[in-house]
Order: C-alpha cells, then structure tokens, then sequence
C-alpha cells in the first residue's frame, strides 16, 4: 500500500522538479521614473458592482455549459456574465 506524502498536486510537482528552480536577475533593470509610473495603466478587468467580485471554481454539467455559451452569445454576453445575471436574479426572487 502507497503511503500518502499529504501534499498537494502542486507541491507533489515541486518536490519532483526538486529545489532546483531558476532565478531571474532584475538588478540590470533601471526603476522606473515618477514620468513613467504616472502614464501606466491598470490592465485587466475592472470590478463591477459594489464589490469586486470573487473568483470561483465550479462543476457544471457539459449541456449546461453548452446552453449558457449559446444562450449568453445570444445576447451578446460573455457566458460567466449570463451565469451571474441568473444568479442574481434568482437571488432577488428568493428575498
């Protein structure tokens, strides 16, 4: 019988690959100037709502999955939105 180690898959994948892991030298990198921090921008999405919201994992059936991706392409709408939409308003119903 396997005894279990207790780790996770990503620390199972670490111990395999060892200690060994590469290093990045930033210090040839000059800081950036106060110019230069001052014209960056944020990328990514920005929070909607009152509140960011939280990333999840879930487990949908495949012809679930299957009708939000049509029905949110449908409307136009990335098919996490039409799974949030139908939550909230099921949400508003139930209080």
């Amino acid at each position: 019988m396997k005894k279990s180690r207790g780790l996770s898959a990503r620390d199972g994948r670490v111990a395999k690959r060892g200690k060994h892991t590469r290093k990045i030298d930033f210090s040839d990198i000059p800081e950036l100037s106060d110019k230069q921090l001052s014209i960056m921008r944020r990328i990514g999405r920005p929070p909607l709502g009152e509140q960011p919201r939280k990333l999840i994992s879930i487990r949908l059936d495949t012809r679930i999955l299957d009708w939000l991706k049509k029905a949110a392409a449908k409307r136009g709408l990335p098919y996490q939105s039409l799974i949030h939409d139908v939550l909230a308003r099921e949400m508003k119903q139930a209080s």
